[in-house]
């Protein structure tokens, strides 16, 4: 990788190449404010947890996935508890018309993940039929139709339901009833139940064990054992908590984060 390479994103917003590939570590906790790009943005990590956020909800990006932006995209990103070495891919506005038009996780192939470290050795600015501008070509072709994965935590827009979803975020172990919950909101938790589905797409109870998974992510990523993980968030079990993250995931916790729950490995496998 060059040395002088620029970590500045805004160097490579208004570039030529379709493609822009930009290499870039943070210490744990970092936190980089609200802000936007002009270009569309695979962020990706091969070491490390982030946490993006959104209006729209909070994404968790654990190794070996990426988290698709689209251009114009306010967010802030924070990153976990150990350090993380971003590899970021900027893609034209124009090229970005053809990929998703909102944020989602995917899954990083083998192959995927290749293309974006090798994209990093290249130069910047690409020359036409370059061996960089093949590479952003098969990049493309990679991206279109990657299957989203379900580590999104949508939030609502509606204040009592922002406070009780602050609530629940902030004490995760506590299994608090909805008609509580609903109760010092101000609601009955019939109406609570309809508006949360409404607003963010998913019932409540679904909701919160999203939330729960995203945080399991976070906690495993940072080497915690599936016992205490289990345990800080309230399932009475190791078992009971590796049984709902299969059921979410398709597998368990230390297969998922070892190359080999890649689903080309799996396939390979059989």
């Amino acid at each position: 990788m060059a040395s002088s390479r620029s970590t500045d994103p805004e160097d490579y917003q208004r570039i030529a190449t379709p493609v822009a590939a930009m290499p870039k570590d943070f210490p744990p906790g970092y936190y980089i404010a609200p802000h936007s790009h002009e270009r569309a943005q695979l962020v990706y990590a091969i070491r490390g947890v982030m946490r993006v956020t959104t209006e729209q909800g909070t994404w968790v990006v654990p190794p070996q996935r990426a988290l698709w932006i689209p251009p114009r995209q306010r967010h802030e990103i924070r990153m976990g508890a150990a350090p993380v070495a971003m590899r970021t891919l900027y893609v034209a506005t124009a090229t970005a018309a053809a990929l998703p038009a909102r944020c989602q996780v995917i899954e990083v192939s083998d192959l995927l993940r290749a293309l974006i470290l090798a994209a990093m050795d290249e130069p910047v600015e690409y020359a036409a039929n370059s061996r960089g501008a093949a590479i952003a070509q098969l990049l493309l072709h990679e991206l279109r139709g990657v299957p989203e994965l379900p580590l999104h935590l949508p939030m609502p827009i509606d204040a009592r339901l922002k406070a009780v979803c602050h609530r629940v975020l902030e004490s995760l172990s506590d299994d608090l009833d909805i008609e509580t919950l609903a109760g010092d909101a101000g609601m009955s938790s019939r109406s609570l139940a309809r508006l949360f589905q409404r607003e963010t797409g998913m019932g409540f109870q679904a909701w919160r064990q999203q939330a729960r998974l995203a945080e399991a992510l976070a906690r495993l990523s940072s080497g915690r054992p599936v016992a205490l993980v289990a345990s800080d968030l309230g399932y009475a079990s190791a078992a009971a908590f590796t049984a709902m993250f299969r059921r979410a995931l398709g597998t368990t916790p230390g297969k998922y984060f070892s190359r080999d729950s890649s689903p080309s490995a799996r396939a390979r496998s059989r």
